[in-house]
């Protein structure tokens, strides 16, 4: 072979491992900036799912009533009374609004269905079993973030806190008792049922007596035998279609709650600690 066959060999050769260099320095480039792309993603689904919690857990949502129509910007904080935004709150009517619309409400209108997402609540210290909504299955990257926050579950039914101050008709102590009144109608008894509610640690250790402003008589002091003491079939309203309505404790600042619930409300939830504020820890969780 002539050296002008030699030298078209030669170059064929440095071609050759020229193209395998640039191969390599090219996967190597490629690989490179996957990296960097998947780290640009963890740390904007982080920063996405935190700012988003916090959004959350600190707004009500726009409207503020969202929940009633599924529409609008969710928010989940909790506006008490006096028309105040609790920060750190979940209103669990709210919640519950979001777990029926969640793919409308959070995965379309919070993420543009590029994220999934799950939350759960987690109540401390109370018998209250934790929540969870969102999606199941998580992916291989996934953020999470933790917050204490206080639900309310269903203290929106609570219409007497015996750790409030109220009035007696009886003139007892309120240093030895805690006595509330309220006002229903003969009416509301068709589609609302009252009661006493109190904590487990209250049941044999508290006493309770029920009476109205135009009541001839009671029955007197009762023991609470149960966590729980329906109060329809102790008013009574003389004729009238309104009434007064006493309750006495023997105890001051008992854990206990009236409250007034829908018929169809699920009686395995007549519990204290679904009527009371709770402290709970949110988790939110988000992967691609």
């Amino acid at each position: 072979m002539d050296r002008k066959g030699n030298m078209t060999i030669e170059l064929g050769l440095i071609l050759v491992i020229i193209l395998l260099i640039t191969g390599i320095i090219l996967s190597f480039t490629e690989m490179a900036n996957e990296k960097i792309v998947k780290q640009e993603e963890m740390e904007h689904g982080e920063t996405l799912i935190e700012r988003t919690a916090e959004n959350l857990i600190n707004t009500p949502g726009n409207p503020d009533d969202w929940e009633k129509y599924a529409k609008g910007t969710p928010g989940l904080a909790i506006i008490n009374e006096e028309d105040t935004i609790i920060p750190n709150s979940i209103s669990y009517f709210k919640l519950i609004a979001l777990k029926n619309n969640y793919n409308k409400l959070v995965d379309e209108k919070l993420f543009n269905s590029k994220i999934k997402t799950s939350m759960e609540l987690i109540p401390q210290e109370s018998v209250i079993s934790s929540v969870k909504i969102g999606h199941e299955d998580e992916g291989k990257n996934v953020f999470s973030t933790n917050r204490l926050v206080i639900c309310d579950f269903y203290k929106k039914y609570v219409i007497k806190d015996f750790k409030s101050k109220g009035k007696c008709n009886h003139n007892h102590k309120q240093d030895l008792n805690s006595c509330n009144y309220f006002k229903t109608f003969k009416g509301n008894l068709k589609y609302c049922d009252y009661y006493l509610i109190a904590d487990e640690d209250e049941v044999y250790n508290l006493e309770y007596m029920v009476d109205t402003t135009k009541m001839l008589k009671h029955e007197g002091w009762q023991t609470m035998t149960s966590e729980k003491i329906y109060l329809n079939d102790k008013f009574d309203f003389y004729g009238d279609k309104d009434a007064i309505v006493f309750v006495h404790l023997n105890k001051k600042n008992p854990k206990a709650v009236i409250i007034s619930i829908p018929k169809d409300f699920d009686k395995n939830n007549l519990k204290y600690d679904y009527f009371r504020a709770n402290e709970c820890k949110f988790i939110f969780k988000g992967w691609y």
